[in-house]
């Protein structure tokens, strides 16, 4: 058990050296999926660098094996002592109490989700992914394996940026992530790198699930007001990733940073010196001592005739043999047409580079507001509210396969999807640098004059919303404010953002917004 805590201190030192290099090097390039494959791919190879041992032999040949009698032996093997020192089987004990305390935490926190899924109102959506709606009002959004879990109030409003945030996840494969580096924390409890390394993974996480809410056309600023309001809730599921606060200032902040230039990619290169020396460390010789012995001849059958010297003393004689009369069988290649006709017809949900209406988002809502027309029956009606719609754009950018995914009114999807249908053709999506077709998603708002609806719907601020979740207020440096100061913020002129929880004195929780000092 000690070389294996020798092995273990061999990775944590490891683990310290590659996190220092992401933490120097790419944790601030917005590079996020190669941030993620080097997070995972150094913590893995943490644990497999030590036991890669590159051995150079140094053979040694002697005339005679010399002789060793048995009460020799005897009397060597009488001086070893088996007995452990104290101190190892302390470090041995408190090692393995560590490492069942952490994998008990991660076991509880797996069972929760589970049970807490279980116990929830499923509802199957097309893409094969299961939506759970659970009565705590106060819980927030989060997806774990193929499973989305949301309160009431937010099944009910279906918001297509959570639900957009949490296929995110589960199509990127996060929770496979979280539970790989959590069994692997267990083995490096002790490492405050390991559990840093563990906690910037998951920010990179929330990274890509913001980034392919933003690429499905939402708009940053009402999105990032979401993230704000969602902060309260609560969430306390480790495994599992949903909107938290800790991370939030971040978020925002990454999602206004400039994308990184390709070139910067070159720090990767950093990393070769860091796994050469560390194989170079664990390298060792071994002497090999070969006795010597009379010489052996081995024969053996071939196409010549020849001697083959294998040492000092060894050689292989080759007797030559006529060759055997045999055809050569190739193998059938099945022509793979079906498996290609069907790779061209199936859409991606995310792609390197994203399909664009010509000249952009902004144009894309000048083109839906100049358009939209609204209908008189609904008109009449006084329906309203927003239908989403989605679609795929083909390698050529045309507009095919329209569908109302949230609808509002026969009349107003009726409308939503033919003005869909008169869209330009589109700059199409590309992966790999080749065009493909992409599935992308479009809201469209119909609201009647005079309405007082608010702008952002799902920004609860003030009175309880019908009473299906718990209210919040929003405290700017000092300052209740209202949804109108919310809406009128720049969130790159935030500092910092906390959550305080309700009390006695205090039935509402609040969200703590503190923004930076402009100077004069």
């Amino acid at each position: 058990m000690i070389d294996f805590l020798i092995y273990d201190l061999k990775v944590a030192g490891l683990i310290v050296v590659f996190y220092m290099f992401y933490r120097l090097l790419l944790s601030k390039e917005t590079f996020h999926r190669v941030n993620r494959i080097v997070l995972l791919a150094t913590a893995v190879a943490s644990f497999i660098l030590p036991l890669c041992v590159i051995t150079m032999h140094k053979t040694v040949t002697l005339n005679a094996v010399p002789s060793v009698s048995v009460g020799d032996v005897q009397t060597e093997l009488a001086t070893v002592e088996s007995t452990v020192p104290l101190w190892q089987q302390a470090a041995i004990i408190l090692y393995i109490i560590g490492v069942l305390a952490v994998l008990s935490y991660i076991v509880a926190s797996v069972w929760k989700v589970v049970m807490l899924i279980n116990r929830s109102e499923k509802h199957l959506l097309e893409d094969g992914i299961t939506l759970c709606v659970t009565g705590n009002a106060a819980l927030a959004p989060f997806s774990w394996m193929h499973y989305i879990v949301m309160n009431r109030s937010d099944y009910e409003q279906q918001d297509a940026a959570i639900l957009a945030h949490e296929r995110g996840h589960i199509r990127l494969h996060h929770s496979w992530d979280v539970l790989l580096v959590d069994t692997l924390t267990a083995l490096q409890w002790f490492n405050p790198a390991m559990w840093m390394l563990r906690q910037d993974l998951r920010a990179i996480h929330e990274y890509e699930a913001d980034g392919a809410v933003l690429s499905q056309g939402f708009n940053a600023r009402q999105y990032q007001y979401l993230l704000i309001t969602k902060a309260a809730s609560i969430g306390g599921y480790s495994i599992a990733n949903g909107i938290t606060h800790s991370t939030l200032k971040n978020r925002i902040h990454m999602m206004l940073h400039k994308k990184s230039q390709g070139s910067h990619l070159l720090k990767l290169l950093a990393l070769l010196p860091i796994v050469g020396t560390a194989l170079a460390l664990n390298a060792e010789t071994v002497t090999d001592v070969v006795y010597q012995q009379p010489q052996k001849k081995i024969i053996k059958k071939g196409k010549k005739n020849a001697t083959i010297k294998m040492g000092p003393i060894n050689e292989i004689v080759v007797v030559e043999q006529a060759p055997a009369d045999q055809k050569e069988v190739k193998p059938v290649e099945m022509p793979n047409a079906m498996k290609v006709e069907k790779a061209e017809k199936e859409a991606f949900d995310v792609v390197e580079q994203m399909p664009q209406f010509p000249g952009g988002p902004s144009a894309l809502m000048q083109f839906l507001s100049q358009n939209v027309k609204y209908p008189v029956e609904a008109h009449k009606a006084g329906v309203q509210g927003r239908v989403i719609a989605n679609f795929v754009v083909e390698k050529d950018g045309s507009i095919t396969e329209a569908k109302i995914v949230k609808s509002v009114s026969p009349e107003l999807d009726a409308e939503a999807l033919h003005v869909i249908g008169s869209m330009p053709n589109w700059m199409p999506g590309r992966q790999n640098g080749e065009p493909v077709r992409v599935k992308y998603t479009v809201p469209i708002t119909f609201k009647l004059q005079g309405s007082e609806k608010p702008a952002v719907s799902h920004v609860m601020i003030g009175p309880e919303h019908k009473g299906k979740s718990k209210p919040v207020e929003v405290v700017i440096d000092g300052k209740v404010v209202d949804a109108i100061v919310m809406n009128s913020l720049n969130p790159s002129d935030i500092e910092s953002i906390d959550v305080e929880k309700a009390k006695d004195d205090q039935p509402k929780d609040r969200i703590i917004i503190k923004m930076k000092q402009k100077k004069e």
